[in-house]
């Protein structure tokens, strides 16, 4: 083949990867809430926390130059956070969290007329 189109072929590879890796720094951050939460387990959270410090650190199962195994592992701690924040009910937007429920005060009725 043309090194041209292997050019093009790496850029688009590239591409990929940098998307994949903005899509997945964003669940990361939206995570932080479920961290913070007290209904999530334990477990999950560690479990979370374990697969990121595996994602930064330099040890690999699979050596590879594009992450696979440490993509793998962080989405599959994602899911597993957010089952179990799902089982929980933890991070549900219609219900206030204690945080938000202790700064807004109790909920005030108006009397009846």
């Amino acid at each position: 083949m043309d090194s041209a189109l292997w050019l093009i072929v790496l850029v688009v590879l590239v591409l990929a990867v940098a998307g994949c890796a903005a899509v997945l720094l964003v669940r990361v951050l939206r995570a932080r809430r479920l961290l913070l939460d007290a209904g999530v387990p334990l477990r999950s959270k560690a479990l979370f926390w374990t697969a990121v410090v595996y994602t930064v650190s330099p040890l690999d199962l699979i050596p590879d130059p594009v992450y696979l195994d440490d993509v793998g592992v962080l989405l599959v701690a994602l899911r597993a956070l957010h089952a179990a924040a799902a089982r929980s009910g933890a991070g549900r937007k219609d219900l206030p969290s204690a945080a938000e429920a202790s700064i807004r005060g109790p909920k005030r009725v108006p009397p009846p007329l």
